[in-house]
């Protein structure tokens, strides 16, 4: 017995059809579809013998007939696609999708029963529901047992442009999803390294800080990274040299061996120093920079410990594996040891903090006397123009005066370091960082009380000796009342004085001194009158641009005492 022939009706069966539907009923099987996308999805997945598209219909049947053509494309899509309805029931959907759900069909199941009720993790907690709402596409994450998915729904508009149905397109993003967490771990482990409250800091020694730090970093890289060869190096700035913090699996040599940052003949620790730049040796057997750590490493992965910019060391882990590194491994690492560079500092911050509260008593003493000595000193100077030649025992009691006020401060350094802890002063002692500065005399003439302030601050903490005038005047006076056989080792001075210009000023000390150690601070562009023109073309030695760092400032001056002629050289006027 022959089949009856099966036709798919695609119409609203509105009067203008109705004749032909009627008239195809009677010897055929005729399946109507109001909806072209259910109808797409029927035939799919059933045979007819023909089809019949309403004229109204048209325009969607022709959308209907490029998407069938592209089913093959989309069945073999490494994402999963299903068409819904308003329900959320799945009218069709791709291999992928029937591989998802472990089912052979998926049509006419509902989109979140097909995934067995997975957690919807957001942004959108309706994303369906959205996209038809707002007509717009919406997505989600979802998590399946151990699996994430992210769905993507753009809705599909009818002939009238409302939102009748849905294409979703589902992604797998296990690997990104996971990653992400991973990163976010070693965040958070990287924040607690050096995350103590005070009360516990209170009750720790520098050694015991150093041993926490230690053991934190050792702990979050076996646990979250899964590194148990690990070795870390700290580089010393002025030598260049990297010495070894942490070091966990490496044989003895390796770990005694004396390492630079330098890109030949020191490993490739010493490469990654030197550089700035990760390192994955993926084959040490065939790796000309790599230098025995771990005992038949075949593998090592080094990353530069970087704060601010700048390396402060190294952090190298080796694995008995060939290529046992990825590049997920590198920024996984590069990221803790950002959190590690910090935590270093952090440590080094902490290590400081008893010099800090030890002389900030002390230096907010002398910063509170110093421009009062200085206005004593500048009044002093002004009498003994007024008197030089006129009353000898007045100008007698001047320079005692002079020598007094002077010895105040001096007096009060003295004090401030016996009272600070031995350890405070032995971490804190920043005069011994610049040898030359110890002991020399210099005269800041500037009309802004903070750049004579700060003057004071940061050369007295290196050991000089300063002395400020408020203009060019006053300068003079005390270039020229500072004491027999005496001589300012530097003089910085503004270019722009209330009463003279920088060039100006030093054309008045050249008539008084045989050798004049002038720095002229400016700002960046601004030389009114030429002035650092006129003075280098003069014999000017230096010149300082505003706003200056305190290594800037340190420099010049060091530069300026190191000119000074032997003749010119003399004991220090106060000890």
């Amino acid at each position: 017995m022959t089949a009856t022939p099966k036709i798919l009706f695609v119409s609203d069966a509105n009067e203008s059809d109705r004749a032909v539907l009627d008239q195809l009923s009677r010897d055929r099987e005729v399946v109507l579809e109001q909806s072209p996308i259910r109808a797409m999805g029927r035939l799919l997945r059933e045979e007819f013998a023909g089809v019949f598209v309403s004229a109204r219909y048209l325009e969607q049947a022709s959308h209907i007939g490029r998407l069938l053509e592209s089913q093959n494309i989309l069945e073999n899509m490494p994402d999963g696609v299903v068409v819904l309805d308003s329900e959320n029931t799945i009218i069709w959907g791709n291999s992928r999708m029937r591989e998802w759900a472990g089912r052979p069909t998926i049509v006419g199941m509902n989109f979140y029963q097909v995934l067995n009720g997975p957690e919807i993790l957001g942004p959108d907690f309706c994303p369906f529901h959205t996209a038809l709402a707002t007509r717009r596409s919406s997505g989600s994450t979802l998590r399946v047992a151990d699996k994430y998915l992210q769905v993507h729904a753009a809705p599909i508009f009818d002939r009238e442009g409302k939102p009748q149905n849905l294409i979703v397109s589902v992604r797998d993003v296990t690997q990104e999803t996971l990653q992400q967490e991973k990163l976010a771990r070693i965040h958070a482990a990287g924040v607690e390294l050096a995350d103590l409250s005070p009360e516990v800091l209170s009750t720790m020694s520098v050694e015991d800080r150093i041993q926490l730090l230690k053991c934190n970093i050792l702990h979050y890289t076996q646990d979250l990274l899964n590194f148990d060869v690990v070795e870390i190096r700290l580089l010393e700035s002025a030598t260049g040299k990297l010495t070894s913090l942490l070091a966990v699996g490496l044989v003895p040599e390796a770990q005694a061996r004396d390492l630079y940052a330098l890109p030949q003949g020191n490993g490739v620790t010493g490469f990654v120093a030197a550089t700035g730049k990760s390192y994955l040796c993926e084959d040490t057997t065939q790796d000309p920079l790599y230098l025995e750590g771990c005992a038949n490493a075949k593998s090592s992965l080094t990353v530069p410990l970087i704060l601010h910019d700048e390396v402060i060391g190294t952090f190298n882990v080796e694995s008995p594996e060939p290529r046992a590194f990825t590049e997920s491994d590198r920024q996984f690492l590069e990221i803790f040891s950002r959190d590690v560079a910090v935590a270093l500092n952090t440590l080094e911050l902490l290590v400081a903090q008893q010099q800090t509260a030890a002389l900030e008593s002390v230096d907010a003493i002398h910063s509170a006397v110093a421009l009062p000595v200085d206005d004593i000193l500048n009044d002093a100077v002004n009498l003994m123009e007024r008197y030089i030649g006129h009353e000898t025992d007045v100008i007698e009691r001047l320079q005692r005066i002079l020598k007094n006020a002077r010895d105040i401060k001096q007096v009060i350094q003295q004090v401030g370091r016996q009272m600070a802890p031995a350890q405070a002063v032995l971490q804190g002692g920043e005069a011994s960082k610049r040898p030359r500065l110890r002991h020399r005399l210099v005269l800041v003439v500037d009309a802004d009380e903070t750049v004579r302030s700060a003057a004071h601050s940061l050369l007295e903490r290196y050991g000089c000796i300063v002395e400020a005038a408020h203009d060019g005047e006053e300068a003079i006076l005390m270039v020229r009342n500072l004491g027999q056989g005496l001589q300012y080792d530097a003089i910085l001075s503004d270019i722009r004085l209330p009463d003279m210009s920088g060039y100006q000023f030093m054309v008045r000390l050249q008539e008084m001194l045989d050798f004049v150690p002038l720095i002229l601070m400016t700002g960046y562009g601004y030389d009114p009158g030429h002035s650092i023109v006129k003075a280098r073309q003069a014999g000017l030695k230096d010149v300082l641009y505003k706003p200056f760092r305190l290594d800037m400032l340190l420099d010049a001056v060091e530069r300026i005492v190191q000119t000074v002629p032997p003749q010119a050289e003399k004991s220090a006027p106060l000890p």
